[in-house]
């Protein structure tokens, strides 16, 4: 079949679509959001009908795929790995459920922050559920590990992580396509028990999940995906995770590497491998683009029998993503020279775009709240969060999809006063609701600021799943009619912004004021082309 210049999204994408997936469930978070981008435009997604409407949020994605699995079709989850977090309970779970239909957790990683709260490493949830893991090296193999996974999924009855890194997923590659298979058939489960998860069940399918682990750890040993590659200089032995492995190599693209290495990109980690290289070698260096996981454990496998380099002990960085210089530093060679960045293509700090309707909504609250001191205003993740910055300097916290509204209550609990939640329309529905009711439940002096501008703007522009309804939503959960107020964020309508502000502000309970106009990015898109 033809070859294919793909991002790995779109190589993981297209290798499940070739795979034969019926489904495709998450929520939008960068670097993953390409992957269901890609599936909700593919012709062969269209002529079969698969699944690829976005989720609410990550453990609403994972359960309901988790229930396509349960019917004996193939299905694919994904987020970014904070959104694993939030998937945790059905992912954790599923690992003692098992699964049917294949069923592959896609998780992308963003070491260095790029585009996040934190810095985490997702291994560690497939190491602590005790699921096998895939970490591809390149688009070839994201590609390819689709297949791979869904099969091993189906071979074990378990659900197969896939972990991507940001890196990996938006950068371009030739991607060879294997033959297209069809869809599975309708299948119920044979044990009617199996998604059952009472105590008297669950303890029976935990002693079943550690019978598996002697099968998983030879399926590594015997992966495709993980490759001793002998070398004549056994002072150093080089362990390369998933794409380390690149950016190893790409510091012998003229010669080959002198040193072992074991590249692995399947966990459980191969332990006869393993065993291989540090019986062969003085010392072993790792490189993984994360957290030290490997490291750890080769630690506790070896103890001080050999000694082992790597993040923790600052051979690597312990913070960030690898590139091949920190590896060539690592590796004790001459670090390439960096070229000089134009100034036309530096970076440069986010900003709000001309004319975002947070703009006006964010004016309008400072001025409000002028008469108070600093520190009231509790923020969410998304563009708004931009209200950080000069000259706007609106907000005073950021820490988790949906913290916003629960901080504010908290804070209003401790006797702050005024205390005010802001919040996208995307982000409410994601995991804003449960904490608007305990706000109403308690009648807490809140003021929750739920910004609509139709979509989930700083992944690109995905429809939001309170698209029409955020006031609905607020009066089935309690709210007061009068105090929903809904305003339109427009500098015209700057002084009656502040007077809606500052009379929510002064009521003693639950206000929710909701400025509405839509994102201009997205709405130049739909005028280019030509959509009502």
């Amino acid at each position: 079949m033809k070859k294919l210049l793909l991002l790995g999204d779109e190589a993981f994408a297209q290798g499940a679509l070739d795979a034969g997936i019926s489904g495709a469930y998450g929520y939008p978070g960068t670097p993953s959001t390409e992957i269901i981008e890609y599936i909700q435009k593919n012709p062969l997604a269209k002529e079969r009908n698969v699944h690829r409407e976005w989720s609410a949020n990550e453990k609403t994605a994972m359960e309901t795929a988790l229930g396509m699995s349960y019917a004996g079709k193939r299905a694919i989850v994904t987020m970014k790995h904070v959104g694993l977090n939030v998937a945790a309970d059905p992912y954790v779970n599923s690992a003692f459920t098992g699964a049917n239909g294949g069923l592959l957790v896609t998780v992308a990683d963003d070491p260095s922050m790029h585009s996040s709260q934190n810095e985490q490493d997702s291994r560690f949830f497939a190491k602590f559920a005790l699921l096998p893991a895939l970490e591809p090296s390149n688009q070839q193999e994201a590609y390819d590990m689709a297949h791979y996974g869904l099969e091993l999924s189906e071979k074990y009855a378990l659900p197969v992580m896939i972990r991507f890194v940001t890196r990996l997923s938006h950068s371009r590659s030739g991607v060879a396509r294997q033959e297209v298979k069809a869809e599975n058939a309708l299948k119920l489960p044979e044990d009617k028990n199996q998604f059952v998860l009472l105590p008297a069940i669950a303890r029976r399918k935990f002693k079943t999940l550690l019978a598996k682990q002697a099968d998983l750890e030879k399926e590594s040993e015997n992966s495709p995906f993980n490759q001793y590659i002998d070398g004549k200089d056994k002072s150093l032995g080089i362990i390369a995770c998933g794409l380390a492995h690149n950016y190893l190599m790409e510091n012998f693209t003229d010669k080959e590497c002198s040193h072992p290495i074991l590249k692995i990109s399947q966990y459980p980690i191969p332990r006869k491998m393993v065993e291989k290289i540090s019986m062969e070698c003085d010392t072993l260096l790792v490189l993984e683009d994360g957290a030290p996981l490997v490291e750890e454990m080769l630690k506790g496998y070896l103890g001080n029998a050999l000694k082992v380099k790597g993040r923790l002990d600052g051979t690597v960085p312990r913070d960030g993503e690898l590139n091949p210089n920190s590896v060539a530093k690592a590796l004790g060679f001459k670090e390439t020279e960096l070229l000089e960045i134009p100034e036309i293509v530096a970076p440069r700090p986010p900003a709000l775009c001309v004319a975002c309707p947070h703009i006006d909504s964010y004016n309008a609250l400072n001025e409000a709240l002028s008469t108070y001191e600093k520190g009231h205003v509790f923020a969410d993740i998304g563009c708004y969060t931009l209200g950080f910055l000069p000259p706007y300097q609106a907000i005073n916290s950021c820490v988790d999809m949906g913290a916003s509204i629960t901080m504010a209550k908290g804070a209003a609990d401790a006797g702050l006063y005024p205390a005010v939640g802001v919040i996208g329309d995307s982000t409410f529905t994601h995991s804003g609701i449960t904490g608007l009711l305990d706000c109403v439940n308690e009648k807490s002096n809140v003021v929750i600021i739920i910004l609509d501008n139709h979509v989930a703007a700083m992944t690109g522009g995905q429809e939001s799943s309170a698209f029409g309804r955020i006031e609905q939503i607020c009066l089935g959960l309690g709210v007061e009619r009068e105090h929903i107020r809904t305003v339109v964020p427009l500098k015209k309508n700057h002084e009656e912004l502040v007077k809606v502000y500052r009379e929510e502000l002064a009521y003693n309970g639950v206000s929710v004021i909701v400025p509405r106009r839509e994102c201009v990015q997205t709405m130049a898109k739909r005028n280019r082309s030509g959509r009502e």
